[in-house]
This record gives C-alpha cells, sequence and structure tokens, in this order.
C-alpha cells in the first residue's frame, strides 16, 4: 500500500509540472482528499476541468506568503508536498526580495502551519542549485533546505524533510521545449556554452524520489536522486537529430548559436558538497544526508550505508554519450 493511500494530502505549487505529477501520483494511489494550492488561476481551471469528476480534489488560489492562508489549508492534512517556488535562475537575480519571500518566507509558513496543525510530514522540493549556491535561486533554496532540517531539529510531530533535484525533462519552462520550439522555428539553437553540464531526471523519477523520501524519512534529511550528467552540448545535437525531420529540416541546417551564461549560473551543478559527501548515506538509488542536528544510524535506512569512497563520486563521473541520450529521447517523444 502506498503512503498516499486514504491519506488528506496537500501540493503546494500543484499547477507546476512536479505538483500536476504528484496529483497524478495521488489519485492513482486513492489518496482520501488531494488540495491542489497554487497562485496560478488558469492552472486550477485547466486541472479542474481535466480531473473534474473526482469528488476528492480541492482547489484553491492563494499565495504561500500569505500567513492567514496558508493556515487555512493545511488544516486537517496528513501530508505536504511543497513545490511552490521561483525557480528560473536568471528571474530570480532581477527579483532577489521576491525570490526571498516566496522561497524561504513561503516556506517558513508552510512549516510552521504544519507544525500548528500536527501535519504528518512536509516534503520540501529543493534543487542542486542550493550546492554550493552562486545565485539568489540556489542560495534560497538552500536556506530553505536548512529552515526545513532546523525545523525537525525542535519538539514536533511533524516529519520535515527534503528531495534535492537535478534538471527534469520535459517540465514547464525547461530546456527541451524550448529547445523544442527553436527547432521547429529552423534555429538557432541557443547555446550558454558548450562545456555547460546538468544532471537530469524524468518526472517519474521525481515522483519516486518523493515518494521513497516520504516514506523513509525520519526528520531532517535530504534525499538525492543519482542521476546522470549530461553535456548541454550533447544534449542540444541529440535533439536536433530527433526532432529536426518532425518540422521539416536536416538535423545539419538547425545551427547553434553560443549566448554565454546567464547570471547566476554554473558552469557545472553537484548533487552534494565535500561536506555533505563526509557523512551522507547512500542506496542504490539514492543519496541521503542526514540532518547534523538529529542522531540517525544507518540501520533506521533500510539497505543505506555509507559509501565506500566519498571523494571519487563527481570527480571523475562521466556524462553520457549522445547515444544514451538519443535513447532518452525516445521515450520522451
Amino acid at each position: 500500500m502506498s503512503i498516499l493511500t486514504k491519506k488528506s494530502i496537500l501540493v503546494t505549487g500543484g499547477t507546476g509540472s512536479i505538483g500536476t505529477a504528484l496529483v497524478k501520483k495521488a489519485i492513482s494511489d486513492k489518496a482520501k482528499l488531494i488540495r491542489v494550492f497554487s497562485n496560478d488561476e488558469n492552472g486550477l481551471y485547466e486541472m479542474e476541468s481535466e480531473y473534474g469528476n473526482h469528488k476528492n480534489i480541492e482547489y484553491v488560489i492563494g499565495d504561500i506568503q500569505n500567513e492567514e492562508t496558508v493556515s487555512e489549508i493545511v488544516k486537517d492534512i496528513d501530508i505536504i508536498f511543497h513545490a511552490a517556488a521561483l525557480k528560473h535562475v536568471d528571474r530570480c537575480e532581477l527579483n532577489p526580495l521576491e525570490t526571498i519571500n516566496v522561497n524561504i518566507i513561503g516556506t517558513k509558513n508552510i512549516a510552521k502551519a504544519a507544525q500548528k496543525e500536527n501535519v504528518k510530514r512536509m516534503i520540501l522540493i529543493s534543487t542542486d542549485k542550493a550546492v554550493n549556491p552562486i545565485g539568489v535561486m540556489g542560495a534560497t533554496k538552500l536556506l530553505g533546505e536548512k529552515l526545513i532540517s532546523a525545523e525537525a531539529s525542535h519538539k514536533t510531530n511533524t516529519i520535515f524533510t527534503s528531495v534535492r533535484f537535478g534538471n527534469v525533462f520535459h517540465t514547464r519552462g525547461s530546456i527541451l521545449p524550448r529547445i523544442e520550439k527553436q527547432i521547429s522555428g529552423g534555429g538557432p539553437i541557443t547555446l550558454t556554452d558548450p562545456e555547460m553540464k546538468r544532471f537530469f531526471m524524468t518526472k517519474d523519477d521525481a515522483v519516486k524520489l518523493i515518494i521513497s523520501a516520504t516514506t523513509l524519512a525520519k526528520g531532517g534529511e535530504t534525499f538525492v536522486l543519482k542521476m546522470p550528467l549530461i553535456r548541454l552540448k550533447d544534449l542540444f545535437e541529440a535533439m536536433k537529430e530527433t526532432l529536426s525531420s518532425k518540422y521539416g529540416y536536416k538535423p545539419s541546417k538547425i545551427k547553434t548559436k553560443i549566448i554565454g551564461s546567464r547570471p547566476g549560473e554554473k558552469l557545472i551543478e553537484y548533487l552534494l558538497t565535500s561536506f555533505e559527501m563526509e557523512n551522507v548515506l547512500e542506496t542504490k538509488d539514492f543519496f541521503i544526508i542526514p540532518s547534523l542536528n538529529m542522531s540517525v544510524k544507518n540501520s533506521k535506512y533500510p539497505a543505506a550505508k555509507k559509501p565506500k569512497n566519498t571523494k571519487s563520486y563527481f570527480e571523475d563521473m562521466k556524462t553520457l554519450s549522445k547515444k544514451e541520450i538519443l535513447l532518452i529521447l525516445k521515450e520522451l517523444y
């Protein structure tokens, strides 16, 4: 039986790509109540049009910055999936105060209300940009993780935990839809830097990680999926090969334009800091970063153990080959 079965679920940012995937999962796992919370009025309307026949779904419009609204939406909830956030790196650089208000103050509001209402579990959706951040978005997500970990160290009936994502294929506002649009227009494809690398995961991978974390969480830890590393240049070349003919072009006719990195972007993201690697546990599928504020033993996580070599995981990590990327794209398209 799924941990979602017969539970009351709240999904903040519920109309986004991850939020929508979690709603679908909650429906398939027969959650008792699914409360979808978003400030996207049109997104809520479209979701209600699609799932209108599901009587156990509630659609609530509002902002996580509003404490009164938040205190109402968490009532009678068992599990909170907190996906609401500002996530576009360049937009966050230009709007740091709003990013702080949403990604930190909003998270604090949800956590505070969860504690007050004795919500059983709260899961924060974070990002690999929280690892040694250089930009506003990553810095606010790191502080969000720290806030969740700190909440778990207090005397509370709520289990607080975080999950850390890489880039998720085919989510709204992600790389793939943007590049497909450029290919459909005959190019050029805009690439920030030929050597830029990113970790990627599918939406199914993301949901599996979230559910695993929800099930295993003891409080204060961060779960990180093991993901493939992809060079963006290779990804874009594979996308040309996959999609050009669909729009009547030969791959060789789609040019690539180098535009340089955007403010707040790194050449390569990492999944964990070197300090986290010293304390991390691992399973076959993901890493678990225990809270430093709590005493957590390996035995509390089934099949988790200390890595044999905590220094070499990322140092010599190979990127996927173009052939391997083409296989992934074949599944997506």
